[in-house]
């Protein structure tokens, strides 16, 4: 089984990011800030925020749900805000989206807010709500089930520390894991955490048996060179030592965002 995770920065690398997770060949894409917006008539909108303008791809969901027709796709938003086309505003839906190849189905899941809550009315106010999806998959070529959770961590305009924000994050997220996985399960879990290695919701994942592939294997980075600060990590993929990891990689090239996609081949 392949699994991929990446924040897909609003599609702002469009071209290079839809043929990457065409071409990928994973059975599940973990994807986060990924954008919906169901009245744009244009490809790509603007938010902005306190002087900054990004650009969005307007429906990038809805864009790689057309491209990935093999598979069945979640979208599950954590806030709508405005985004613009010069004057024009519109109503825009930000969260997470998950791919999953249909000949892995889907036999359980639940998603949940792990800070904060939806947020109907404008993207709310730093740090802002984050939400999570769990899903429990039968894999029918090795006849067992497997648990896959991945998160978009909240962002604290203070840095990448631990807070005590974090900390209920951590457990919300074990929390919902809870609700989903079956013991003996293989589990799987990933995402743009916004954190530093070290920080204790490592710990918190301990008590799963999780383990992280990013730190514990060396790797010094996780963003490409659309990322010009430090530190370097964000994103991160923990899996149990029931898994057997064929490949773990984070993904240098393409670049298809700030952030490297994150590769993981397991059975």
């Amino acid at each position: 089984m392949r699994i991929v995770s990446l924040n897909a920065w609003g599609g702002r690398l469009h071209e290079p990011l839809i043929p990457y997770l065409v071409n990928a060949g994973a059975d599940v894409l973990c994807l986060q800030e990924m954008v919906r917006t169901p009245d744009a008539d244009a490809d790509w909108l603007v938010y902005r925020d306190h002087g900054v303008e990004l650009p969005q791809r307007a429906n990038l969901f809805e864009e790689l749900k057309a491209a990935l027709p093999a598979y069945d796709a979640f979208f599950l938003p954590v806030a709508r805000g405005d985004l613009f086309d010069g004057d024009r505003q519109f109503d825009s839906e930000f969260g997470l989206a998950t791919f999953v190849r249909r000949t892995c189905p889907v036999i359980g899941q639940a998603a949940g807010f792990v800070h904060g809550e939806f947020s109907a009315y404008g993207y709310g106010l730093h740090p802002r709500s984050r939400n999570a999806h769990c899903i429990r998959l039968f894999d029918y070529e090795r006849g067992y089930p497997i648990t896959i959770a991945h998160m978009h961590g909240l962002r604290d305009l203070e840095g990448k520390g631990d807070t005590p924000a974090r900390r209920h994050q951590a457990n919300a997220l074990v929390d919902l894991i809870r609700q989903v996985k079956k013991a003996g399960d293989r589990l799987v879990v990933c995402g743009d955490f916004n954190l530093l290695p070290g920080s204790e919701t490592f710990d918190i994942l301990g008590t799963l048996g999780l383990v992280d592939l990013v730190t514990s294997r060396g790797h010094g980075d996780t963003r490409t060179s659309h990322y010009k600060k430090q530190p370097r990590f964000a994103d991160y993929m923990l899996v149990t030592s029931n898994i057997e990891v064929i490949n773990f990689d984070p993904v240098a090239e393409p670049e298809v965002s700030d952030h490297r996609a994150l590769l993981l081949d397991l059975r």
